[in-house]
């Protein structure tokens, strides 16, 4: 399973970017089917704030993403990683709320795009 062999979190467009790893479908069928892996637990999906979902696998056997974890999105290229080894913050749920998920994005820019806009301009 490619999201399996990445490693980090892929959007819709990042794997229709890939049709020659993944079986032929129309985008309508992808967007169930990572639905459907999401809600058996073996996709972890997270939303950067470019409101764009990206999905990984998250079966803590595997390697992958588990999703109990921070993620960092590049806001110049799109890329998200996983922060493995980092876990959330402890936060304090007032009584009466009932937590679905949770999940926390660091943004900014990854070394490779900062590598390459100093060179831009050099």
């Amino acid at each position: 399973m490619l999201l399996l062999r990445e490693g980090r979190p892929l959007s819709h467009a990042d794997l229709t970017a890939r049709s020659e790893e993944i079986p032929k479908c129309d985008k309508v069928t992808l967007y169930r089917t990572l639905e459907s892996l999401t809600e058996h637990g073996l996709v972890h999906k997270a939303q950067g704030i470019d409101a764009q979902w990206r999905y990984c696998a998250s079966d803590p056997e595997l390697p992958g993403c588990p999703g109990n974890h921070p993620h960092f999105l590049c806001l110049s290229c799109g890329a998200m990683v996983c922060l493995l080894g980092q876990p959330l913050p402890r936060i304090e749920v007032p009584k009466g709320i009932t937590v679905l998920g949770k999940q926390l994005i660091v943004y900014g820019i990854c070394d490779t795009c900062t590598r390459t806009k100093g060179k831009e301009n050099a």
